[in-house]
């Protein structure tokens, strides 16, 4: 019998707005090239996600900006990947974990540091997971024009800090952020 393998990685950890995103995927068929997506130019991650997308079993947890603040954002991180392998249509028999920490769960999970440029779960994860918060973004950036999201995508760039500065943080700001407090 073979073992259902699922890799989970999240995005958005540094960012001074939006949610964190993680996403879980089980690869279905192998698709070559995979990589971190921070490694990835735009265009080659968009063609990877549409690949990983219709190759996969996948889905997406995320944990907000009002809970990165309650919690922090190592636990909104491990909350948002508990809430996408929680998603998947399939049980895993196995979690692959970018990163030490694991989210609380009752499965079997490895955590791999570095694994988002190693493990072709984790690096499926991490491309899927930066395309969806990149496009959330984008759509912020239409209800909040002030900030350039569409830009930045809610990183702290000097644009960023210089827009929070003039207009103040908005209702997707993380408030305990050095930068938005």
């Amino acid at each position: 019998m073979k073992i259902v393998v699922a890799g989970t990685d999240e995005v958005g950890r540094g960012a001074l707005a939006g949610p964190v995103v993680a996403a879980a995927v089980i690869l279905e068929n192998n698709i070559n090239g995979l990589d971190d997506s921070k490694k990835l130019s735009e265009k080659k991650r968009t063609n990877f996600s549409n690949s990983i997308l219709e190759n996969s079993i996948y889905a997406f947890g995320s944990a907000s900006n009002d809970e990165i603040d309650n919690i922090n954002i190592l636990n909104a991180s491990l909350l948002a990947m508990k809430r996408a392998i929680l998603n998947l249509s399939v049980k895993p028999d196995l979690v692959l974990v970018d990163g030490i920490h694991k989210p609380d769960l009752d499965i079997k999970m490895e955590s791999i540091i570095g694994g988002d440029a190693l493990i072709k779960e984790i690096s499926a994860a991490s491309i899927i997971a930066k395309v969806y918060r990149d496009n959330l973004m984008i759509e912020y950036d239409k209800s909040y024009p002030l900030y350039g999201f569409k830009n930045h995508k809610g990183y702290g760039t000097k644009q960023h800090l210089d827009l929070i500065k003039i207009n103040g943080a908005s209702s997707i700001h993380r408030k305990s952020f050095k930068g938005v407090k």
